[in-house]
This record gives C-alpha cells, structure tokens and sequence, in this order.
C-alpha cells in the first residue's frame, strides 16, 4: 500500500534533495499549511524566521552569492508576497538562483475578491525566469522541482505560488526529485583562431589591460600569470572583487565611481582591453571608445553591448585565459606596466597613511584597518550600497580567500545586515561580518534581533555620518542644494543592546580599539556604530591631480579637500617610467 504525504511535505521533502538547508521568510495565514511541513521536517531543513519579508529574500540573495548554489525564501499572500519583490530583484540582477515559495489563499476563494487574495503571478513576471500557481495538490513536488532547475539553468529567480488548502492535501508519497540528475552546464570551448588574434592585439597594443568581472571566477591564478607573462595591468569589477587578491601588485582595483585611482586611470588610459566574463554597464564613461576591444562572456547576447568588439570569443573566461596563457610568448616589461605597479603603490601608501589617523569625527580607513586586522582567512564580508560601498571595495582585504558580496547591479539599500544572515546561516562556523551607513542599517536593523534569536555570531558595523553621502555627493556634483539626504542621527549601539546584541557606540580611535578588542571575546551578534567623518570618498572618476593639464588652483583646492597632497597622477608616472 502506497502511503500517503501532504503536499506541502512532500514539496519541502525536494528542497531536501537539491540541498536547500534554510529557508527564510514570515509566516502568514495562506502559507500555514506550509508551515506545518516546515515543523513537520524541521530535522531536515532549517526554518529562520525574519522580522521582514525584504529582510528573508535578501538573505536568501546574499546567501546564494557566497555560496553559488540556490535558496530559498517564502511569503504569504498579498503583502508578505510584496514584500519579498526587493530582495528578488536583487538575486535577478546579480544573476543568483533563488526560489520564492508564495502564499495563495485557498482555491475555493480564488477569484471572488477573498481577503489579501491578489493576482500574484503578474507581479513576479518581471523578476523571474520561472513563474507558476501550482493547479493540483499532486503538482506541487513536480512544480518545486521544475523550478528549481529553471533557477539553476537561468541564474534568476524560481517563484512558485500555493494555494493554502493544495499543501494539506494528501497524495501518494511516491514523488523523486530530479536533483540526483543535476549536473552543471558544460563551458564553451573558445576558438583557438580568435584566441591568436586576441593575443596579437594585446602584444602589438601600448597600453593593454585585463578587465576581470564575476564570470572569471575560480581562474585568479591563471590571469595573474598571463597579467605577469604579458606585463599587463588587471582591473576587475566590484562583484569579481577577490578573484585576484587586493594586494597583488598589479591589481589596480576597480573603475568607476566604486572604484580606485589606478583603477580609473589605467582604464580610461588602455588601448587595448580583454573583458573577461562581465557585462560592466558604466564601460561608455571609462573605457576609451577607440581600444582595441576583446569580449569573452559565455552569453553571447553580451558580446557588443557596452562596446564596439574586434575579437569577440563565445566561451568560458577560465578555459579562455589558460588558453591564452598557453598560446602567448613572454614579452618584455614596458613603462605602461612599470607605471601601473607605480601608480597602485602610491595609492596603497596613500590609503595606509590614514589608517591611524585618530581625527574625529573619525575617518573610514581606521575602521577599516580593525576590519582587516580581525577577519579571519575565511571571512565574508557582506557590505551594503552607498559610500559604504566605495569604501569596502577600496579598503577591505580579500587576499586570503575572504568572500565579499554587495548589491552590484540592482544597488538596494539595506542589503548587508539580511545577507551576512544568510551567509551565516549557510556557514555556522565562517566569520561573517555585515557593514553599512547609517542610511541601509536603518532600513533593516530590526532584523538584528533575528541575528539574536539565532545565536548568529556576525559582526555589524555600521558608518555613521548622519548622510545619504552617496546622493549628496551627486547633488553636490549636479550644483543643487542639499535636499532630502539629512539624516537624523540615533545611538545603534545602544539600540542593538536593547534587542538583545552587544552594541558599542565609538566617537573616538581609541573607543575604535577598545570595541574591536572586546568583541574578540562576544559569542553572539554585535553592533559597532561609528560615528565618521561626512566628508567624501575621493571622487576618483573625477580626479583634479595633474597641474601640467588641469587648473593649478583647482588641483591644489582638490588635493587639499582630500588630503591627496601625495597622489601622483598616471601621466606623470609614465613619464618617470620612460613613455614618450
């Protein structure tokens, strides 16, 4: 005799199988016959309850990033499900694989205007690569399976939406699930024809670059040796953040305006550029539109997008760099390249004379000094959107297999505190470390007591300066009056204590100090608020250094706002280096 499951236990049961260990999300009354199976397998899949749908997806965005491999977050009909539309667009964007269990009120209800009954599926058409109401309570293992594949296939979303009573309905408990038959899609191969005509631009080219984005992934060791073989400088975007160590000397960090110096001027400076494995969508402010340009993606719907191409190569960046590696002779170093070491040295001691400035309100780079001081080898950093995100891309170390993810491309305020939960909750044992401004922590702080309930040891550090700084910034750049981006200031720390974390409010170096070294000693979560400085991150997509071709005062004003006295600007290095 065939036993007999409910449906909602028999869909979580594959979960299960596709390795889904968390799910996160709020309960709601059209999604209690869910929850009775989450208690049901609550041996078997971890249930973390968020205070905030946006909070649980986010989390579940933040935890695919670091881990490569799907999660899982849920709300309820109509609000909860709103509620979860941030932190999908989140993982849509950063192309992470996501499913969103939704909550439906009963069938018999459907279609009569039922209490918080919505036409949900329209509004999860937008974020998603799959998006279904299940019909039958027999579907449900099915449907969950199915989307879960799309998800991996597309690197997006998977929105599956239950109606109440389907998930209390018995059925045969005779569903398997497809995941034993999974296997990750095989790389393109590149042309070797198009890989030699690669190589000969960056050999005949004076000004060559290697701009790594997150498709690299996994092949650092490789581009380091072609960077070294070739004596070519190497720019990555801030999601490939760690896939060349910060420290190597060659890495020049990012362009942009998340970015650094030698970043910025290496790249508007190169005349030859091999992209590999990113769609970097600011590449018209940055990049010269006259290089020598070589794509390597494997979507070929991304070759052309941002550039004119003259080698376009529809492959895998990994099997693409070892091929070129192979394929290339060794040539000799050039200014250009001696330049580039110069100019990423300057801006390291530049950076690092900073890093015991005890003036208050206190400068970022001693917070961060502490950050880098304490991280363990394994760290990861989850770091939210705004200037913080300039300067946990410039400041933080990811040189010993420390992860670092942000909302790239969606940008959402409030990401760091959801994600590092969901880091956490995947790695129990990591050191796991949320930063943000004032402005995103307040988005999401409840969630703190989330961290609490869980025994979640994270660190959150939180950079106050009473700004939207990011958007003031570009107000200041747009010549308009400050407008909206004041914010009134709170005590976090002791907040955090009131919900049940270590918080600590720090005004001083000192006070800097004496937090990091008590929170050596805290086994659950903490809050480190530190009042900073509002002034600016140096504006590095704007830099007024040079005054052989700029205006003298205004180099001197600019080098005085900033402290940058001593930041030598790419024309002069290359002249030192012996370029003509």
């Amino acid at each position: 005799m065939v036993e007999k499951i409910n449906a909602s236990d028999a869909m979580i049961k594959v979960l299960e199988d596709w390795g889904i260990r968390s799910i996160y999300g709020l309960p709601g009354g059209s999604f209690d016959s869910t929850m009775n199976a989450l208690y049901n397998r609550r041996d078997t899949i971890k249930y973390v309850q968020v205070r905030h749908e946006e909070v649980g997806a986010l989390a579940a965005s933040g935890e695919a990033k670091i881990t490569g491999r799907i999660a899982a977050v849920f709300g309820s009909a109509g609000p909860g499900a709103v509620h979860l539309l941030n932190g999908l667009y989140d993982a849509q964007y950063d192309h992470v694989p996501v499913l969103a269990l939704v909550g439906q009120v009963p069938t018999a209800a459907m279609n009569t205007n039922y209490f918080q009954e919505m036409n949900e599926n329209p509004m999860f058409a937008d974020v998603s690569v799959y998006n279904r109401t299940v019909m039958t309570a027999e579907q449900m293992p099915h449907v969950v399976d199915e989307a879960i594949r799309e998800a991996y296939k597309y690197n997006g979303v998977a929105v599956v939406t239950i109606p109440k009573d389907l998930g209390w309905t018995p059925i045969d408990d005779v569903y398997v699930s497809s995941a034993n038959l999974y296997q990750k899609p095989i790389m393109p191969e590149p042309d070797l024809d198009r890989v030699d005509e690669a190589i000969d631009i960056l050999t005949t080219a004076k000004h060559p670059l290697i701009y790594v984005g997150q498709g690299a992934l996994g092949a650092g060791e490789d581009i380091i040796a072609f960077s070294e073989k070739l004596h070519i400088p190497i720019v990555t975007t801030a999601l490939a953040k760690g896939i060349i160590p910060d420290s190597y000397k060659a890495n020049m960090g990012s362009a942009g305006r998340v970015a650094s110096k030698p970043g910025v001027e290496t790249a508007r400076a190169a005349d030859a550029v091999l992209y590999l494995g990113s769609d970097f969508p600011f590449q018209a402010y940055f990049i010269n539109p006259d290089a020598k340009y070589i794509q390597v993606d494997i979507d070929s719907s991304k070759l052309g997008r941002r550039h004119y191409v003259d080698v376009a190569i529809l492959a895998d960046a990994k099997k693409t760099i070892k091929a070129m590696l192979d394929r290339s002779d060794a040539v000799p170093t050039t200014p250009w390249y001696e330049a580039a070491l110069a100019n990423k040295k300057n801006w390291s001691d530049w950076v690092t004379s900073f890093e015991d400035d005890a003036e208050t309100p206190l400068r970022v780079e001693p917070v961060f000094k502490q950050i880098n001081d304490m991280a363990t080898d394994d760290a990861i950093f989850q770091v939210d959107v705004g200037n913080v995100t300039i300067n946990g891309m410039r400041y933080l170390n990811t040189d010993k297999g420390q992860r670092f993810t942000t909302s790239g491309w969606y940008a959402t305020m409030g990401y760091a505190l959801p994600a590092a939960i969901g880091a956490q909750s995947e790695y129990p044992d990591r050191q796991v470390w949320s930063i943000s401004g004032d402005g995103g922590f307040t988005m999401v702080m409840q969630d703190v007591i989330t961290q609490v309930k869980y025994h979640m040891p994270i660190i959150n550090v939180v950079l106050t300066n009473k700004s939207l700084g990011f958007i003031e910034a570009e107000q200041d750049d747009t010549k308009q009056p400050h407008s909206g981006v004041d914010l009134a200031d709170a005590d976090f720390g002791a907040a955090a204590t009131a919900m049940g974390a270590k918080g600590y409010t720090v005004r001083t170096l000192d006070e800097l100090k004496a937090a990091f070294a008590d929170i050596k000693n805290q086994h659950g979560p903490v809050v480190i608020d530190v009042k900073i400085s509002d002034l600016r991150p140096i504006p590095v997509e704007q830099l007024v250094l040079d005054d052989k071709t700029q205006d003298p005062q205004a180099v001197a004003d600019f080098k005085k706002l900033y402290h940058a006295e001593s930041l030598v600007p790419l024309r002069q290095l290359l002249e030192d280096a012996g370029e003509k």
